[in-house]
């Protein structure tokens, strides 16, 4: 192959890979019914029938759960908002710790902090991931009052394992499913395995309506709970006759009728969307056969991988070269993505720096200037946050996951076949490359 372009050849394609498009003419017109309709939202922060919203909205939580098996779902304004509401409803305070993972979204994390409880990380699993019963067990304490476990990259985490962990001790469990709808775990709905499962509809996310999320639940009183966080809970409770008046404290939370207009379509066409991914790793997979210290994702056992992501696993031992070196240069020789043309080639060398390494836990400060929650006078324990709690968390974002969306449809066989080329190129010439890091180039 010829030379390298990091090293200034040509690289293996310049043409931009076509964009995620999921928009088409049936969100346009379901869009344009509701503008005709003149009710772009019906929410009223008051005990009255329109608290639960206008009927597009009420359309799409029912086709949700009529979709994936679930009792109730709340729709929100973004899966963030979600992970708050579920973390209140389960009834989080001052005082409490919860257990998330380092190895995710922000908010996954932060959630608790909203309710004043605690953030307690527990490792990943090195093949998955995801949290696992293992890795939970060690950091649980008599304070411990839930788990959000974070379904990763497109996969479930064992949740047979962590849901007799939590039933053996009383504790709730929350799913955060933002990287997996349509995931299965031992043929049944990720979502509806735990107390609740939150999902989001970003606009990078499997199915999307710009912004948005929902809820699931199978308990009735978690779920109007949720509802009741969403809403300005302190101004419906008294004409509800709601008696348990823990975390109350409403938000505004509620998802417009133009978005779920557009989830409506997009939950349709959405295992479509997830087959089509499915075949594009299947067809890139065998194509990256060879490539020295590089591995596919390991798929857990009884799960199912809906691929957010394509997350690889690169032992810099067997492949006689860094990482983060060997991603730079495998993205030298791709193009971008049409649309999203200001991040370059849609690769990166790991995922998030593993969360208790941000400002707001290695500082512990979050409200006010006496460090609450995390040195609250009704917390009772102790947390650290120091570098090498997670080890194998730092070792997947430091030296070994690789991370990339180029096997998104619409993507060809074509399209794949540049994107192993690429691997194959950078592969081939990786003694070149290690001269080139001797230099300090």
């Amino acid at each position: 192959m010829s030379k390298l372009a990091l090293l200034g050849g040509d690289p293996v394609r310049t043409m931009p890979f076509p964009a995620y498009e999921v928009i088409g003419d049936e969100e346009k017109k379901a869009v344009q019914e509701v503008l005709d309709s003149g009710v772009l939202s019906r929410y009223l922060g008051s005990w009255h029938p329109d608290f639960y919203g206008g009927p597009v909205v009420q359309a799409f939580e029912r086709e949700w759960s009529e979709k994936f098996g679930v009792k109730h779902s709340i729709a929100v304004n973004s899966c963030t908002s979600g992970l708050y509401a579920a973390v209140g409803a389960v009834g989080a305070g001052p005082g409490d710790e919860i257990i998330v993972s380092p190895y995710t979204m922000a908010a996954s994390a932060t959630a608790p902090v909203i309710f004043n409880a605690v953030p307690v990380f527990a490792d990943i699993d090195p093949k998955t991931y995801t949290l696992s019963a293992e890795t939970i067990a060690p950091k649980i304490t008599p304070r411990t009052k839930a788990i959000i476990v974070v379904h990763i990259f497109g996969q479930a985490a064992d949740m047979d394992g962590i849901m007799a962990l939590a039933r053996s001790k009383g504790i709730a469990v929350i799913e955060d499913c933002a990287q997996v709808p349509f995931a299965t775990y031992k043929g049944r709905p990720v979502g509806a395995l735990g107390d609740v499962g939150v999902f989001s509809f970003n606009y990078h996310k499997h199915v999307h309506t710009g912004e948005g999320g929902m809820c699931t639940s199978e308990n009735d009183e978690l779920a109007e709970r949720i509802r009741l966080i969403r809403n300005h809970a302190e101004a419906v409770v008294r004409d509800k006759g709601t008696a348990n008046l823990v975390n109350m404290v409403g938000f505004n939370f509620r998802l417009g009728e133009i978005e779920a207009a557009i989830g409506r379509c997009q939950l349709r066409k959405g295992g479509d969307l997830i087959a089509r991914r499915k075949a594009n790793v299947r067809i890139l997979e065998k194509k990256l056969a060879g490539v020295p210290g590089l591995s596919m994702p390991v798929v857990g056992a009884g799960g199912d991988h809906v691929y957010y992501v394509h997350a690889l696993d690169f032992d810099e031992e067997a492949a006689g070269i860094s990482r983060d070196l060997f991603v730079k240069a495998v993205s030298a020789e791709l193009p971008a993505t049409r649309l999203r043309e200001h991040e370059g080639p849609l690769m990166g060398a790991g995922y998030t720096r593993p969360l208790y390494l941000s400002p707001m836990f290695q500082t512990m400060t979050a409200y006010g200037n006496v460090q609450c929650p995390f040195k609250c006078p009704h917390y009772k324990g102790q947390v650290s946050y120091a570098a090498g709690e997670c080890p194998n968390a730092e070792r997947a974002h430091y030296s070994r996951v690789i991370t990339h969306e180029m096997m998104r449809p619409p993507m060809t066989e074509a399209d794949l076949s540049d994107v192993a080329a690429a691997f194959h190129k950078v592969a081939q010439h990786r003694g070149e490359l290690t001269d080139f890091a001797r230099s300090g180039a």
